[in-house]
C-alpha cells in the first residue's frame, strides 16, 4: 500500500486526507442520523396521546432529541401566547436543522473534489512522462512508465473516493429531508394540540395563572 501511495506522488496527500475524512464524517453522520435519536417514538403525536407526549417533554431526557428540543420550546413558552410559542418553536427548528446537516455539505464537497484531484494527478502524470523524454532522441518508452502509473494511480484514487462520497452525501440529504418534513408536521400537530385541542392540564395551568 505505501508503495502504491509514493507511486501517486504528492497528490496522494490531499487525496488520502479526503479518504479520511469521507470515511469519518460518514460514520459520524451514520450515528447522529438514527431515527431514534431525531423522532423518539415517545414524542411523536397523534389524535391520541397528546397527554402522554406532555408527560414525556417534562422530563430531561426529551431535551436530547431534535423533536424533544422543538416541542419543548414551544411548551415552556405557551403562556405568552400562540404566535410566541410557535416562532419559538421555528427558532428552535431552525437550529436542529442546522444540526443534522452538519459536514454533509463537506462530505458532497468531497465527491466533487477528489475526481478533480485524481484528474490533476492524470495530467501531470502524463506531463511528466514526455518530459523524461529528450525531444532530440529517441526515447525509451520505458522512462515514460513512472509518469504514467502515477496518472493512473492518482485517477483511480480519485474515483474511489468520490464514488462512496457521493453516494453518502445524496443518502444523507435524502434523509435529512425526511427528519425535517417530519419535524415540521410534529411541530404542527403538537402546536394544534397544544393551543387548540385544550387538553384538560393545560386549561388547568391556565386557569391557575
Amino acid at each position: 500500500m505505501w508503495e502504491l501511495v509514493k507511486a501517486g506522488g504528492w497528490l496522494m496527500l490531499p487525496l488520502t486526507l479526503s479518504s479520511i475524512f469521507t470515511v469519518a464524517i460518514t460514520i459520524e453522520r451514520y450515528l447522529r442520523l438514527k431515527r431514534s435519536q431525531i423522532l423518539p417514538q415517545a414524542l411523536l403525536v397523534n389524535s391520541s396521546n397528546f397527554e402522554s407526549v406532555i408527560e414525556h417533554l417534562e422530563q430531561d431526557e426529551a431535551k436530547q432529541s431534535p423533536l424533544g428540543r422543538i416541542l419543548n420550546a414551544g411548551y415552556e413558552h405557551k403562556d405568552q401566547g400562540e404566535q410566541f410559542a410557535c416562532a419559538q418553536m421555528e427558532a428552535t427548528a431552525s437550529q436542529e436543522v442546522n444540526y443534522l446537516e452538519k459536514n454533509i455539505n463537506f462530505l458532497g464537497t468531497l465527491g466533487a473534489i477528489a475526481p478533480l484531484l485524481g484528474l490533476l494527478g492524470t495530467v501531470l502524470g502524463i506531463i511528466e512522462a514526455f518530459l523524461v523524454i529528450d525531444i532530440g532522441s529517441s526515447g525509451n518508452a520505458s522512462m515514460m512508465m513512472p509518469g504514467i502509473s502515477k496518472a493512473l494511480i492518482t485517477t483511480a484514487v480519485g474515483m474511489l473516493i468520490a464514488i462512496p462520497a457521493m453516494i453518502a452525501y445524496r443518502y444523507f440529504q435524502r434523509v435529512v429531508h425526511e427528519y425535517v418534513a417530519e419535524l415540521e408536521q410534529q411541530s404542527t400537530l403538537f402546536h394544534a394540540a397544544l393551543f387548540h385541542k385544550k387538553a384538560p392540564h393545560v386549561q388547568e395551568h391556565r386557569r391557575a395563572s
